[in-house]
């Protein structure tokens, strides 16, 4: 496995595999990787000649009340994870690395962020686009694979491919999940052993609300307010958010019909957790 630091020399190991014929699968990271990052890295081993993982937490996309200084970093950790899945490239550049100057030009989503996550985080989304855009130009990939955790990320990003013509093709993965529901997550480890405890039930209101629709609910309000009465009955934790709407698309429904995602955010004492579920109804 071999680890790159410099953004030319990405670019040119890039070319070179391309000339060769290889093909080059991307997952793109902020580290402190879990095995929801090694699904993605199982997926893309499987599917092309050479797997690049970048590790970069990115400013960009951190607000000034943010955890950017606190968010877990243990690269030993993470590159002993990498080697041990199959990985080719781990690409780690420094914030000095990746930005240099300030920047002249800055992508900015126009679309599907002010719903969710994004409602909260102004300007996050137009960090994601930003270094996935400079990402995208270094690893040069065939594929990339990003988890369904984040489904409003997954949206953005295949608008992002799209608009900008990116000849990469983007590759869903399901939500990995512990043993009794809780989706994975680096923030997981903040959560206290009673929240620890509580935190399954963000994935129980999820699936209560995907039962009321499968036997029939189509008044989104009703799913809504059975999901939030869910996790204020079970958890301690403060609801962010709790949303359905049209996906990828991500506009409100007056009816639920076509694809939908079903989307929570909790805030606990210490973490921040996203939750969803997208079916078509």
């Amino acid at each position: 496995m071999k680890i790159i630091r410099n953004l030319q020399e990405m670019q040119q190991t890039s070319q070179k595999l391309k000339l060769e014929g290889k093909t080059i699968g991307f997952v793109p990271t902020m580290g402190y990787l879990h095995e929801g990052h090694m699904s993605l890295v199982k997926n893309a081993r499987n599917e092309n000649d050479i797997v690049v993982v970048s590790i970069f937490v990115n400013p960009l996309q951190f607000g000034p009340n943010e955890d950017f200084e606190s968010y877990p970093r243990d690269f030993e950790r993470d590159e002993k994870m990498a080697k041990e899945n199959g990985v080719d490239i781990i690409f780690y550049p420094s914030s000095e690395e990746m930005y240099p100057n300030e920047l002249t030009v800055q992508a900015v989503a126009l679309r599907r962020t002010d719903v969710l996550c994004g409602k909260s985080r102004v300007g996050h989304f137009d960090g994601v686009v930003t270094v996935l855009t400079k990402l995208f130009h270094l690893v040069m990939p065939n594929k990339a694979y990003f988890g369904m955790k984040d489904a409003q990320q997954v949206a953005i990003v295949e608008g992002l491919i799209q608009d900008f013509n990116f000849p990469i093709e983007l590759v869903r993965v399901e939500t990995v999940r512990e043993h009794d529901g809780l989706a994975k997550s680096s923030r997981n480890v903040y959560l206290t052993e009673k929240e620890r405890k509580e935190a399954p039930q963000l994935y129980k209101a999820l699936q209560l609300g995907k039962k009321l629709i499968e036997e029939g609910e189509r008044n989104p309000n009703t799913v809504v307010d059975a999901v939030r009465r869910h996790i204020e009955q079970h958890t301690s934790g403060t609801i962010d958010y709790v949303e359905i709407y049209s996906y990828p698309q991500l506009t409100p429904l007056t009816e639920l019909n076509g694809h939908v995602i079903l989307a929570i955010a909790v805030k606990f004492s210490k973490a921040r957790l996203i939750d969803n579920m997208t079916f078509t109804v």
